[in-house]
């Protein structure tokens, strides 16, 4: 049209103009003259306690940041910009830097405020904070400043992250160390007398392993981490008995150390035994048994299967020490063999699936002995006279077809 538009402000320091004409008539057009003037700023934000602000810059578009100092968290906005419009304004206003009651803390070193340090804590006030620092790290703390309502407010510290975990003490002094890689300072306030509490600093450093348990005779460790709150597990070779216990847990504490003593293998003294193979040891083998033993055994194989015995080392004080051999669960069976003396290459063989075993040694001489043991299929009715290997259970109907066993 034809009417001069009023004067035009912009609100930032760019103007984008744009001009449109169609097919008809035409006109003749227009002409303004335009002229820089300066902006007023937003006003300077406000510096939050205990925090400080980046950026010195006001105008429209401009951000500010803050940060919080240590132990204090960020409540609000980190960043506001400078808002365009008549009247200058910040998008957000500025936060505020606030010591929280409780939370989390990963990094390797930092800093834990009572709530509202530095001023007064409030009354009847839980709080927990849990340091969580990776495997093989402990937290080395030291307080900074302490004061509290002597016995009714205090702060306890958990060599963990459990209310369950070990507790250090209730502190009040100028250095205290912690020797776990996850801790929890817990404070607690009653209804009365507020103080300002305290402020702790916090350092990560390297814990020692555990010792390490290899070797382990006659057995093999599961697990290759020696660090505090790791745990490995021990077993015993065939025909060993593992003395102990079979998980241990790297403690916590200034110095490392498993949560029990190693454990051992050794070779029991007789037992049941049920696997369809094997070997049956001397007591202390590969060391020669001790004097004055009387070790019994009891192998069992499935039902329908038989005993096939192999002595593959046989060493004892002859007629003095001896293993005594039934065919079956007691000594009433009949007996298959009354072994001793220092041949080997020496076989029994039961005609049921079980077979009862018993060494004795006298108050002299030791010695040594293996006997290896397998299953065997029947291969006629109970009792059992000729026999399949296990290993050939699966051929069983082929080889029973195929003429006389054997």
């Amino acid at each position: 049209g034809t009417t001069v538009p009023a004067l035009l402000n912009s609100t930032s320091n760019q103007l984008y103009l744009h001009f449109y004409s169609d097919i008809s008539v035409s006109a003749a057009g227009f002409h303004l003259e335009y002229k820089t003037v300066g902006l007023s700023s937003c006003p300077e934000p406000a510096v939050p306690g205990n925090g400080l602000k980046i950026g010195e810059r006001y105008l429209v578009n401009d951000v500010v940041s803050f940060q919080c100092e240590p132990g204090y968290a960020l409540q609000g906005h980190s960043h506001i910009s400078c808002m365009p419009g008549t009247v200058r304004r910040w998008n957000y206003p500025p936060p505020l830097c606030i010591a929280q009651c409780g939370g989390t803390a990963e990094e390797m070193e930092g800093v834990i405020l009572s709530p509202g340090f530095p001023g007064n804590y409030p009354s009847n006030t839980d709080c927990s904070w849990r340091i969580s620092l990776p495997v093989g790290f402990g937290a080395h703390i030291q307080f900074l400043n302490f004061s509290t309502e002597p016995n009714h407010d205090f702060i306890e510290i958990r060599n963990g992250p459990y209310e369950t975990s070990n507790v250090i003490g209730r502190f009040s002094g100028t250095e205290i160390p912690s020797t776990s890689h996850e801790t929890t300072i817990y404070f607690h306030s009653d209804h009365s007398q507020n103080k300002p509490g305290f402020k702790l600093e916090y350092q990560a450093y390297e814990l020692q392993e555990c010792p390490d348990p290899e070797p382990f005779a006659n057995g093999v460790v599961r697990g290759a981490g020696y660090n505090v709150g790791q745990s490995v597990s021990f077993e015993c070779l065939p025909g060993y008995q593992l003395i102990g216990h079979p998980v241990l847990t790297c403690q916590h504490g200034t110095n490392r150390n498993w949560d029990h003593p190693l454990p051992r293998c050794e070779v029991p003294c007789g037992g049941n035994i049920t696997t369809q193979n094997g070997t049956v040891y001397s007591p202390g083998f590969p060391n020669q048994y001790p004097n004055s033993q009387d070790c019994t055994w009891l192998i069992t194989v499935p039902a329908g299967y038989g005993i096939h015995l192999n002595f593959t080392l046989l060493q004892t004080e002859p007629y003095n020490d001896f293993i005594t051999v039934w065919d079956g669960p007691q000594q009433t069976a009949p007996q298959l063999g009354m072994f001793t003396g220092n041949s080997a290459k020496k076989s029994a063989q039961s005609s049921s699936n079980q077979i009862l075993m018993k060494f004795h040694s006298d108050a002299a001489n030791g010695g040594i002995f293996a006997i290896s043991f397998y299953g065997l299929y029947c291969l006629l009715s109970s009792p059992c006279f000729n026999f399949l290997p296990l290993s050939l259970v699966g051929y069983r109907g082929l080889w029973a077809s195929g003429g006389s066993g054997g």
